[in-house]
């Protein structure tokens, strides 16, 4: 008898086809008001999950006393409570590597939207407002040749690093977890303390996960460090920066401006203050929204999901049951 999964993330027809020949599929459409009842409805019996952008709790899955294993869309596993999953032998599966060059495409797309007020000034032309030559007051500030400090040295802190070493001629500055001579002697990177990189960077460029340890990384005294010219870059969680202080910072002109891919709350409120800046370039987590990589990252977490549920080790396994 197949085994049942719930799946709440809709799939390419051709996964979708592939999963139906192995397993029994129930498709939730977790939208709307009563989302999360449907899921809820239909968690009884489930052998895997596969979707993403839904926190599991212990009520959840308490409601799946079969579930094997939870394949996350994502490469993020913040809206999991692993321990737990741990403790109930439950895997947990990501899809990591398949966005790491788009997550970083839009990191670079950030820094260079905010240096040259690309959303700004687009606007200003389109709101008829080039009527002569633009002066000082409407110019950018150069990328190629500054300091870009990178905090968080993984596969997209890496991928992040060649495009400013390579492409722009970039200095490197890194805060990891630890040292990276690879990536030191790949492009010429350089280690420094959290507080050293914010004082010498000209661009701050936050890809670390979120835990514990990240969760308000980014404060009023952090800010208070940056230069005056330098650029916040977050495609990591919204809430590795105190977006109150951030917000504070901005309108004071203490930093020069932030490029934000993700919000402590998402989507973004439309009366949020953020929007009302000239200085911020905000997009709705657009991190790994290409179709390629969409693709590319449904079908990891299917093969992760098949592999479990045949009893074999994921090539994705977040934690060890």
């Amino acid at each position: 008898m197949k085994k049942r999964i719930v799946l709440y993330k809709r799939l390419p027809e051709a996964l979708l086809a592939r999963l139906q020949q192995q397993v029994e599929v129930t498709w939730v459409d977790t939208s709307g008001s009563d989302g999360l009842a449907r899921l809820r409805d239909a968690l009884p019996g489930a052998h895997g999950l596969l979707g993403a952008s839904l926190r599991l709790d212990s009520s959840l899955l308490d409601l799946a006393p079969q579930l094997e294993v939870v394949a996350s869309v994502s490469v993020g596993v913040d809206n999991y409570d692993v321990a737990e999953l741990t403790r109930r032998g439950v895997m947990l599966t990501n899809t990591p590597d398949v966005l790491t060059e788009t997550t970083a495409d839009t990191g670079f797309a950030l820094i260079l939207a905010t240096a040259r007020r690309v959303v700004e000034l687009a606007g200003w032309v389109r709101d008829g407002h080039w009527q002569a030559n633009l002066g000082p007051a409407h110019f950018g500030s150069d990328v190629h040749g500054k300091t870009l400090g990178i905090v968080g040295m993984g596969r997209i802190g890496e991928a992040l690093a060649r495009r400013g070493a390579a492409g722009f001629g970039m200095r490197v500055l890194y805060h990891s977890s630890r040292a990276k001579p690879e990536v030191e002697a790949r492009y010429g990177a350089r280690y420094r303390t959290l507080d050293e990189l914010l004082r010498e960077a000209d661009f701050v460029c936050l890809t670390v996960p979120l835990s514990a340890s990240t969760e308000g990384l980014i404060g009023a005294r952090e800010l208070s460090l940056m230069k005056p010219e330098a650029i916040l870059v977050n495609i990591a969680r919204g809430r590795v920066v105190d977006e109150q202080a951030l917000l504070a910072a901005l309108q004071a002109k203490r930093i020069r401006g932030a490029g934000l891919d993700v919000f402590v709350q998402e989507p973004l409120p439309a009366r949020s203050p953020l929007l009302q800046l000239d200085n911020v370039v905000a997009t709705p987590h657009i991190g790994s929204a290409t179709h390629e990589t969409r693709e590319a990252m449904a079908r990891c977490a299917v093969e992760n999901l098949l592999s479990a549920l045949a009893g074999q080790r994921p090539a994705n396994l977040v934690n060890e049951v």
